[in-house]
């Protein structure tokens, strides 16, 4: 009965990793070089010109650091801000581009590897 049992708890422990790999934001080599889903992250990020504010490496300009607040704005968060903006402190809403909300999990992925620091610069390339 303890093996069977054992070998339960392995084979929902082994289930149980391959799950959490599978739901990696991320995949980065060397720095700089990203899984395809972050690529279109880094491309959408390029596209809307996000760089106006918050700078060519997310360090802040007008706008605030994103290597910053990437620490502490949950997913659900980021979403609401980028779809509706923060108009009184001048984020525009890119609630209206197809680009972005088509690709939003993506750009979350992207400016989180920045944050966390897996992704040491700004442009990114794709992995091969």
């Amino acid at each position: 009965m303890n093996l069977k049992i054992s070998a339960l708890f392995l084979a929902l422990a082994c289930a149980a990793t391959a799950q959490a790999q599978d739901n990696k934001l991320y995949t980065v080599v060397d720095g700089y070089k990203v899984d395809a889903e972050t690529m279109k992250g880094f491309r959408t990020w390029r596209a809307a010109a996000c760089d106006r504010c918050h700078g060519a490496n997310q360090e802040g300009l007008v706008g605030p650091s994103l290597i910053e607040r990437m620490k502490v704005l949950s997913k659900d968060e980021f979403v609401k801000v980028v779809r509706d903006g923060r108009l009184e402190k001048g984020m525009q809403s890119f609630g209206n581009s197809k680009q972005v909300m088509d690709n939003m999990s993506q750009l979350y992925a992207y400016l989180k590897g920045r944050s966390d620091g897996a992704i040491t610069r700004a442009k990114v390339e794709p992995a091969p």
